[in-house]
């Protein structure tokens, strides 16, 4: 068995969220600051953006191309119900949140929802993963972890200086 590094840990996780679509997180449970949003994979951002120059780097074959942009629109419709369904839990969460008594009992069910569709998410992610580091060679996967290690500690370096900037001077 191979032995996961802390990069490919790191690429894992940004490969993971990258299929997903952080849209079918539940922005509530989103946590503040740099990749809480994640890279939208309907089928159109990634492949239009970040996937082809990552692919570029590895130097991956027209075929590994085509079996990774089939991959990831493989449950696009799927994608769509679910950004659709976050929608209207974030309207309800709303909703309980702006009553003049709020119910703890409803929004502990809400929750649960949205565990419930974030657990399913992230099964569908998980397995997309393993079938796109199947379409990749292991020195693949490692030159885009590395990158995406790099590119993690570039996007939070930016963060920190963004907040310097725009923190009010006392």
């Amino acid at each position: 068995m191979t032995k996961i590094t802390p990069a490919m840990q790191r690429f894992l996780g940004t490969l993971v969220l990258a299929l997903a679509g952080a849209a079918t997180i539940p922005a509530l449970a989103m946590p503040p600051g740099p990749g809480a949003g994640g890279f939208a994979m309907d089928g159109g951002a990634m492949m239009g953006g970040m996937l082809p120059r990552m692919l570029d780097r590895v130097n991956a074959t027209p075929e590994q191309r085509a079996r990774i942009q089939q991959i990831i629109q493989g449950n696009r419709a799927e994608r769509q119900e679910q950004r659709q369904a976050r929608q209207a839990l974030q309207d309800e969460a709303m909703l309980l949140f702006s009553q003049p008594a709020v119910n703890a009992d409803a929004v502990e069910a809400l929750r649960q929802k949205q565990m419930a569709m974030y657990d399913a998410a992230s099964r569908r992610f998980t397995a997309a993963m393993l079938e796109v580091s199947s379409v990749l060679s292991p020195e693949q996967r490692k030159q885009m972890a590395e990158y995406m290690g790099q590119r993690r500690e570039m996007m939070q370096r930016h963060y920190r200086e963004r907040r310097a900037i725009d923190t009010p001077k006392s």
